[in-house]
């Protein structure tokens, strides 16, 4: 495998911990926008890859613009700044031949190609699978689409919002009535993960091969892979129905769900109601409706009779007297409330750095953790072409070159 390990470049802090080499020398170009390919080549950023983004020069991708919430950190997109780090920025005009040419020599010693462009653009720019492994054939060629290169939607957009509507996912979600998307982009992220995973499988075959191979997913597959669960009990003929009050989903028994307390909600989750009917001192209202055997088929029923014995706890003391009688429940936080849990700082969740533009920024860190090192913000997230000049000078074009390139508009 091969290309050299990044440079450590983090703050004091990180650089105290022992940085991830699990993928150290392995070198990876990515043609990736929007959030799947981003967050994909991140995950392996983390994990030690040498990750060379090629970027349009001039404008860069729609992730360095759009920013969720319309909020940006001194005119930096949180968008690009939590699926950046750890990465290097390469310049590269793809509409001038000599760009594109730049582009195949980054990718003639690559380990990895990564590309979530749409189906056919790679190969109109010549960056196809068989174009580049005619000079690689150990390449491992990844891409994510919506709905793959070779179906009728190739054409379609691959958006997490109308490949959740596609799946099924808002007509499970929430209680009856009308369809209720996600609350975060699950999709994305998820499609980005299986990338990342599949890219990690093909380079440990090919360490036991020596062969390359092509890597596809698709945002519809995985938006059923989420789904897993409940699509095997429609699959396998069971009568699915959206609760019409608090139950979480169409295929768990009572009490599982989320019920209303005096200073907030409180979740229950899968627990006999024989044992939550104990804890809170066997009240004559449970006692018909604790037969496991109903505990399906009755659970609207037991939610509207346990629900009015909740509602005068507090929170925390519902949680604490359940708790005590092994009842599996827990708080319905927000989102303050959730990174104020101890488990968040204990698990390092958050991973914080600076960045000479944006400033201080705070972002969800990698989610693994290793024996062998931690995976912290060696580099964060690149400027535009800010390594244009080392990756083209690695890849084998002399100073003078660079310069003609960068004159002409080529790069950047």
């Amino acid at each position: 495998m091969s290309g050299a390990a990044s440079t450590p470049t983090s703050d004091p802090a990180a650089a105290a911990e022992q940085p991830l080499a699990l993928l150290e020398g392995v070198k990876i170009v990515a043609f990736t926008t929007f959030l799947v390919g981003p967050a994909a080549v991140q995950y392996l950023a983390d994990m030690g890859a040498d990750v060379i983004k090629v970027e349009e020069p001039f404008h860069g991708p729609h992730e360095r613009h759009w920013s969720g919430a319309d909020h940006h950190l001194n005119g930096e997109s949180l968008l690009f700044l939590m699926s950046s780090r750890n990465i290097r920025s390469a310049g590269l005009n793809l509409k001038h031949s000599e760009g594109r040419a730049a582009a195949a020599a980054l990718c003639r010693d690559a380990d990895v190609v990564v590309s979530n462009f749409r189906p056919g653009v790679m190969e109109r720019l010549g960056l196809g699978y068989e174009d580049l492994s005619r000079d690689n054939e150990g390449l491992i060629y990844a891409s994510a689409s919506g709905y793959g290169a070779r179906t009728a939607y190739k054409h379609l957009p691959g958006q997490d919002l109308l490949v959740q509507s596609l799946s099924g996912m808002p007509s499970v979600t929430g209680s009856a009535g009308a369809p209720v998307a996600a609350g975060a982009v699950v999709v994305d992220q998820h499609a980005a993960t299986l990338l990342a995973l599949g890219i990690a499988a093909a380079l440990v075959a090919r360490a036991r091969t020596g062969k390359g191979q092509e890597v596809e997913v698709t945002m519809i597959q995985s938006a059923l892979d989420l789904q897993a669960e409940v699509l095997a009990c429609h699959l396998n003929g069971a009568a699915l129905e959206r609760p019409t009050g608090r139950l979480a989903t169409t295929y768990h028994e009572a009490p599982y769900g989320f019920y209303e307390v005096a200073d907030g909600w409180v979740a229950l989750s899968i627990t006999p109601m024989e044992k939550i009917s104990a804890a809170l001192g066997d009240p004559p209202e449970l006692a018909d409706l604790l037969d496991p055997a109903d505990a399906f088929s009755r659970r609207e029923e037991i939610y509207a009779a346990l629900s009015p014995l909740l509602v005068d706890h507090t929170r925390a003391d519902l949680i604490d007297l359940l708790r005590r009688h092994d009842v599996w429940c827990g708080p319905v936080n927000s989102y303050e409330e959730a990174l104020a849990e101890p488990v968040v700082h204990e698990t390092g969740a958050i991973a914080e750095f600076e960045h000479p533009d944006a400033g201080p920024v705070r972002v969800v860190g990698h989610p693994i953790a290793f024996g062998s090192g931690k995976a912290v913000v060696r580099r964060v997230p690149p400027r535009l072409g800010e390594h244009t000049r080392e990756a083209l000078a690695e890849a084998g074009y002399g100073a003078g070159e660079i310069e003609e390139l960068e004159t002409e508009g080529v790069i950047r």
